[in-house]
Formats: C-alpha cells, sequence, structure tokens
C-alpha cells in the first residue's frame, strides 16, 4: 500500500442527504497539448459536492487548461469531464455552475444593477438583485456604472455576476487578486454563506494563506499533473520538511552543505532553512558554533509547496494523498 494511503471515505451525498450522486466534479485521465507543451498531463480529480478545493500550482502548471477542460470551453485530447453526472456544457447551460475569470472585459455605459439584472435575467431561476449585491460585497454601488468601477469594485462585479443564477459549483479563478486586505476579508465572508448552504467551491490562488484557511481540501498541480491531494495539515505532513531559522555572522554560502538542508532563504542576517532532517541541521549548526537564535518549526503551506513544486532534473512523481468529503481521508489512487 502507498505510504500516503489512508482509510477509505463514506461514498458522497448531494445537498439533500442522498448518497451516491454523481460529484459536482469528475474528471477523468484529461490530456491537452498545445504543440510540443503537454498543458495537462493525464489529470484525474473528484470533487464530492459541498466542498471547498483550492487549486494551486506555479506559473504553467495547467490550472487554467484544467479548469477550461471542466468548464467545456477547451476540448481535450484525452480523458473526460463531467459536472454532476452529464457534460459542462449542459450543467452551465443549467445555471448550475458559475464562473469567476481572473480578468475579462465588462460592459460599460450601464450601471453595476443593469448589468447584473441582465445576466440575471438569463437563467431560469436567479437570486434577487439584492441578494446578488449582497453577496458579492457591492451594496450601495448599484447604481454606479460600470466604467467608474476601481479594479477591486469590478473584480466584485465578476463575482456577483457568477452568483447570479445561484449556481450549485462556483469556479473562482484568483478572484482576490485585485481587492485590498478588508474586501478580500469580506469577500471570503460571502464565500463561506455561499459554502454554508451546500455549494461547492473550487478556487485557484497564489495567497496560500488563503488555501490554508479557506480550503477543505488543497490540490497542488505541476506540469499538468497532481502531485498533492488532500488537507492542509496532510499536504505539510508529507511534505516532511522543518524550517530551522538562525541568525548567521558573517559569510553564509556554507550552509547549503549542511545535512537535511533543502532549501535555504536568507534575510538579513537572518536564514531559514527548510529541512528534511532537522535534528541532523540542528546538530551540525550547534558543531559550527557561528550562529545564534536557534529557532525549529513545522513546515507551513508555502514550505510544502516550493518543495513540491520544486523542479528537479528528473522530477518525482509523488502519489497524492487524497480526501472525501469534508476533509475525511481515503486511499490514493
Amino acid at each position: 500500500m502507498n505510504a500516503n494511503a489512508v482509510s477509505p471515505a463514506p461514498p458522497a451525498a448531494d445537498a439533500t442527504g442522498s448518497p451516491g450522486a454523481p460529484p459536482a466534479v469528475a474528471l477523468s485521465e484529461l490530456t491537452k497539448s498545445f504543440g510540443a507543451v503537454r498543458a495537462v498531463d493525464g489529470l484525474s480529480l473528484e470533487i464530492p459536492r459541498g466542498q471547498t478545493v483550492a487549486l494551486l500550482g506555479p506559473n504553467g502548471a495547467g490550472k487554467s487548461t484544467a479548469i477550461g477542460m471542466m468548464l467545456g470551453l477547451i476540448a481535450p485530447d484525452s480523458g473526460r469531464a463531467e459536472i454532476f453526472g452529464g457534460r459542462p456544457g449542459q450543467a452551465v447551460r443549467a445555471g448550475r455552475v458559475g464562473a469567476m475569470p481572473q480578468e475579462g472585459g465588462l460592459i460599460h455605459r450601464v450601471t453595476v444593477g443593469e448589468l447584473i439584472r441582465f445576466v440575471a435575467g438569463t437563467y431560469q431561476d436567479p437570486l434577487p438583485l439584492e441578494r446578488i449585491l449582497a453577496g458579492a460585497g457591492l451594496g450601495g454601488l448599484a447604481g454606479r456604472r460600470v466604467d467608474k468601477l476601481s479594479g477591486g469594485q469590478a473584480q466584485r462585479v465578476r463575482f456577483a455576476l457568477a452568483l447570479a443564477g445561484d449556481p450549485d459549483l462556483i469556479v473562482l479563478d484568483e478572484p482576490t487578486s485585485a481587492l485590498d486586505v478588508e474586501a478580500r476579508r469580506e469577500f471570503w465572508d460571502g464565500m463561506r454563506r455561499f459554502a454554508a448552504r451546500g455549494k461547492t467551491i473550487l478556487f485557484s490562488t497564489h495567497y496560500l494563506e488563503e488555501a490554508d484557511e479557506h480550503a477543505d481540501r488543497i490540490v497542488v498541480i505541476d506540469r499538468g499533473r497532481i502531485v498533492a491531494d488532500g488537507t492542509s495539515r496532510e499536504i505539510k505532513r508529507v511534505t516532511a520538511l522543518t524550517t530551522v531559522g538562525v541568525t548567521v555572522t558573517g559569510e553564509t554560502s556554507w550552509l547549503a552543505g549542511l545535512p537535511g538542508v533543502s532549501a535555504i532563504e536568507i534575510r538579513g542576517d537572518r536564514a531559514r532553512l527548510r529541512c528534511t532532517d532537522s535534528d541532523a541541521t540542528v546538530v551540525a549548526l550547534a558543531q559550527a558554533g557561528a550562529v545564534r537564535d536557534l529557532e525549529v518549526s513545522p513546515a507551513d503551506l508555502e514550505d510544502a509547496f516550493v518543495a513540491l513544486t520544486a523542479h528537479r532534473a528528473t522530477p518525482p512523481v509523488p502519489s497524492p494523498v487524497r480526501t472525501g468529503p469534508a476533509g475525511q481521508e481515503e486511499s490514493a489512487v
């Protein structure tokens, strides 16, 4: 059995509690190449209903291509994508999916309220305008023209348009990239309310602390493949890293040769050593005698992300840890 495998989870239930309902998202062996570049390489992913999932990966990892195939916007070279047990286009047309791109043009010369009301009118059972505005943090902006909005306000309008049809699944690409700290907090408050209604959320982000705090599950993609899949705690555990912080006097290049050190970050006279064997590293530092203020701490999500996506000459393919509904653990596939 794989060392990362854990006990199976019970079958997923739909929003009404019916066991065995199709998952919100099911991707099976998806591949996509653009010329000589393999953007997505045999990617399989299942997201149960009601789960909030963060999709992480470096630039060019294949996240956007995978999302495009999931939504039916990009045709895969091979493999299959399903949403709620059917073709993606069917779910989108039925209003069961809302998507918020990182960037995208908005119609100008109309007010925020007019634009949202127009989009909501294309769905069979949309949310009331007031609820959409409140959910996106746009209260008081319904009468403002779209071309007079700030970047953060425009981002919230995109989110409002994704909410308009009251979807069962919402897909967000870098949703808080243009928001200040307070607006980000308000955004995630709205997301928690949305998730509390049994909705499914898939979001990509470069703010690792958002994934750590708000996701039930984190999926890390690199070079078109899933390299880790589990809760934040599980992913940190799989990388088996510890950070050793020290204040160093003089030259620091010798730190790279210490046993157990996999990466080094220098900030002034302070060094952060990512270690696979912190005991060996600490012993070597003590013997060197040129350091002070030694501090040892477990890996955070950033440490794990760097370790998982660090490119080597012949990169290994880690066996992903997988979880079931609400973070329950199950065997790796």
